[in-house]
């Protein structure tokens, strides 16, 4: 399904002629079920300045040689509340032509903790991909998120818990909108526990666990992480096409604690992939890579976090004429390196490797944000990175130097750049 140009065009009209409001607009009451309308239009600018490996490769070539610019989401989300303790809704990306949340939940009793969800949702693994997309604390998502997270698929739900603790579970197969490059599909399994033995306005602190299963799809594993900028076409760390996998198994622990107008938080994942004997020894060793990141947050203008279903809520700015402003920063690793080098017969022969040497890496983001009234966000974010690779040769393309193309190198090569990035949102 593809939505034209005319009708992404009428909806943002409604949208933007509609009265400024944080909440969706309400549609109309159909078959008992009160229907509202979201959405979300997020602009996106990087420029880079690549060190070894030319971060804008493989761009279009239309935003100048060192930066990219593109429309980076265009969500449309209609949403429904009953009949009686049923919510559904049904999300669509315009952008990325694909869905979001296409689900139908059942509130046991009318409890918003306990219930059960059939559809497509997102996973219970990670903290910050539960979070709202339109309230990231920075333009991209940390490193562990957007490797190991396990975003929307199709399957089943069930939580119970309270205000202040929950637990999880799910089952879940593919995606609604499929991709043609292997992407853990599953079908698999999910758990994530959230517990707050604080939780009050202005005082929250947060401990979660999660675990996640899924059989690897056409028994193919790719893990690979741009370096902290979702418009970079080269990625800097890249474990390739492991074959014959059997499952991926990860293990996540998350920690949050607010105090005022001050957020901390961070995340770590362990994750598995299981491979069985192909004859080639070198080859068929499960591997082990991990991520994680702490952040933290400091709202300038006084607002505070508010907690549900264990991730943190955004607030409205006390001042809409003003806006809330925010600063942060994050501390990003990744480590995809779980393999030997075996040294070349000869000193013009290539290296092997026993077992995948992704590459190890670590990024610096600071950034500000500025929300502005209840439907405008601003966003700036300046990434530092410090990236190794082993190579046995260079890349025969996609480098900043071309004499450093398709060189014998055997070795671990750096690759250390610095990334500005600008993000401008209107939602509703």
């Amino acid at each position: 399904m593809k939505l034209s140009r005319s009708t992404l065009s009428v909806a943002l009209l409604a949208a933007l002629v509609a009265p400024a409001a944080h909440a969706e607009i309400a549609l109309d009451v159909i078959g008992n079920s009160e229907v509202s309308f979201e959405g979300l239009v997020q602009a996106d600018y990087n420029y880079f300045d690549s060190d070894f490996a030319d971060l804008n490769a493989g761009g279009d070539g239309l935003d100048g040689r060192d930066s990219d610019n593109e429309l980076r989401r265009a969500e449309l989300v209609l949403k429904g509340k009953g009949p009686g303790n049923f919510e559904w809704v049904v999300g669509y990306d315009a952008k990325a032509d694909k869905w979001l949340d296409v689900n139908a939940k059942y509130k046991i009793r009318g409890d918003s903790n306990h219930y059960f969800q059939l559809g497509q949702f997102k996973q219970p693994n990670s903290m910050e991909e539960l979070s709202s997309t339109k309230n990231n604390d920075f333009i991209a998502k940390a490193l562990v998120t957007n490797t190991f997270g396990v975003a929307r698929r199709l399957g089943g739900q069930y939580r119970y818990g309270a205000n202040d603790w929950g637990v999880t579970a799910s089952y879940f197969t593919r995606e609604l909108t499929e991709h043609p490059a292997p992407t853990p599909h599953g079908p698999g399994y999910g758990l994530r526990g959230n517990w707050a033995p604080i939780n009050e306005k202005g005082n929250i602190f947060h401990l979660g666990l999660s675990y996640v299963d899924y059989d690897t799809f056409q028994d193919t594993v790719r893990l690979r992480a741009r370096p902290g900028a979702d418009l970079a076409g080269t990625r800097l760390v890249d474990t390739g096409n492991m074959t014959n996998t059997d499952r991926q198994k990860t293990v996540g622990a998350e920690a949050m604690y607010v105090t005022g107008p001050v957020k901390l938080q961070g995340e770590y994942m362990q994750t598995k992939v299981e491979r069985y004997d192909n004859g080639n020894p070198r080859q068929s060793h499960n591997f082990d890579g991990n991520s994680w990141y702490v952040s933290g947050l400091w709202n300038i203008t006084g607002e505070t976090w508010g907690y549900k279903e264990g991730t943190p809520t955004t607030p409205l700015p006390d001042e809409p004429a003003s806006g809330m402003w925010q600063v942060g920063a994050r501390y990003d690793s990744i480590d995809l390196d779980d393999g030997i080098v075996i040294a070349p017969t000869s000193p013009t022969a290539a290296a092997a490797v026993d077992g995948v040497l992704g590459g190890q890496m670590d990024t610096w983001t600071v950034g500000v944000n500025w929300y502005w009234r209840s439907n405008f966000k601003f966003m700036l974010n300046y990434v530092m990175v410090d990236s190794s690779k082993f190579m046995a040769r260079t890349p025969t393309t996609g480098l900043v130097n071309p004499a450093d193309q398709n060189q014998l190198v055997n070795r671990k090569v750096d690759d250390n750049p610095n990334i500005f990035e600008a993000r401008m949102q209107f939602y509703w």
